[in-house]
């Protein structure tokens, strides 16, 4: 489905495994020459650090890719965008376009934001309380209510706060930057 907002959204291009950096540094040049900066942002290949102990105890790091066969791009999805990326040599189409011309899908931003994490692509943002702070809960439906902090999510950016009602004392979920630290 092409994306009539011209919205900045992220997809999946296939290729053939082990030849992922060649088709990035080949997408790379093809944007700068064919001028498509404004249109075209990011071409990613996910990879991690692994850490792999040998039999004989010495410990070596290597960068591993996440999904062998696939480079991520952020685009504007446009004819021409998507002409550019799919006649790029090493290219074999596109993640949930059924050829013959169909759009491609783009990731949803919920799926896309544990990627960029676990590449180190996308920060974490830290929380300046940790579990049993007393903290206000500043936005919501549970707003200037007191409690004590039980749980933080920061991948999803959530905390669960213990707080009195009806004089019980009850979880309530949060997002993380809705909740102060009570000084």
């Amino acid at each position: 489905m092409a994306d009539l907002k011209g919205e900045r959204l992220w997809y999946i291009v296939q290729t053939y495994s082990g030849k992922e950096n060649s088709v990035k540094d080949n997408l790379v040049s093809r944007i700068k020459s064919m001028d498509m900066e404004d249109q075209i942002f990011q071409v990613m290949i996910p990879e991690e650090m692994v850490i792999e102990k040998k039999e004989d105890g010495t410990v070596k790091e290597k960068m591993v890719k996440i999904f062998p066969g696939y480079v991520f791009i952020e685009m504007i999805d446009n004819e021409k965008s998507w002409w550019v990326v799919r006649n790029t040599p090493g290219v074999t189409g596109f993640l949930g376009s059924a050829g013959k011309k169909t759009r491609p899908v783009s990731i949803p931003k919920v799926e896309m934001d544990p990627i960029l994490k676990r590449c180190g692509m996308l920060q974490v943002p830290a929380v300046s309380y940790h579990e049993g702070d007393t903290v206000t809960v500043v936005r919501g439906n549970f707003k200037d209510q007191i409690g004590v902090v039980d749980a933080i999510d920061l991948e999803k950016m959530e905390t669960v706060v213990l707080i009195e009602l009806f004089g019980r004392q009850v979880e309530v979920t949060v997002q993380a930057d809705d909740v102060e630290i009570v000084e």
